[in-house]
């Protein structure tokens, strides 16, 4: 199963950028959800005093351990699926790298939705969020398994189309934090209205941008 020959749609719709770009911004948007969810496993690791902040966390880790192990490697990994250069050299890894991706997207999703509907999450996150949160986790695993269904019955076009949608439902973290993080350093507060609208904006945004790079691919290769 070749599943992430995903990389595809964003490089090849972007010839002026060098091969490595892509991959580079991918792992930089990846950074602030990746460092937090390191700092979120050392504190559940040293038996940390229960507080508001943390409460769920401690008394059940094993959805937001799952999903902080299970999204470091679809975010960080899946982001070198985005290199040309490195598919066509080393066919192999690509593969290899799918294998190991798909099972990480799946936690990814399933815990991510495992999370929504048993923690007591905090008051920013509006029930519109939660529900944001289950349709973005069911949308991604359905990604997945519709991108794995297509490569198994040799459609590589529609695998990479479904691969790069899981991926960018993904990183919605990621983009939420770029959003997010200037208005709550400007104001220091996070009014649960304006971190629903901003939250659903970042998903929108990375939903959109995959659908105009897979339109705009599909338009060049109409023209061959």
């Amino acid at each position: 199963m070749t599943s992430t020959e995903a990389a595809t749609p964003l490089a090849t719709a972007t010839p002026g950028l060098r091969p490595w770009l892509v991959p580079a911004g991918l792992v930089l948007l990846s950074l602030v959800p990746v460092a937090a969810g390191a700092a979120r496993l050392g504190e559940l690791a040293s038996d940390p005093a229960v507080t508001a902040a943390n409460a769920r966390f401690v008394e059940a880790p094993v959805p937001v351990v799952i999903h902080i192990v299970s999204v470091t490697v679809y975010s960080l990994v899946g982001a070198f699926q985005f290199a040309p250069e490195l598919r066509r050299r080393h066919p192999r890894y690509h593969r290899f790298a799918g294998r190991v991706l798909v099972p990480a997207g799946l936690l990814t999703a399933a815990s991510g939705i495992w999370m929504t509907l048993t923690y007591d999450l905090p008051a920013k996150d509006t029930p519109v969020v939660d529900g944001a949160r289950l349709v973005v986790g069911t949308a991604m695993a359905a990604c997945l398994v519709l991108g794995v269904a297509a490569i198994l019955r040799g459609d590589v076009t529609h695998h990479r189309a479904w691969m790069a949608r899981a991926y960018a439902l993904a990183m919605g973290a990621g983009t939420q934090a770029v959003i997010i993080a200037p208005f709550t350093l400007a104001t220091g507060t996070e009014p649960p209205v304006r971190n629903t609208v901003l939250m659903l904006l970042a998903w929108v945004l990375n939903v959109a941008v995959v659908e105009v790079v897979l339109r705009r691919r599909g338009q060049l290769g109409a023209r061959r």
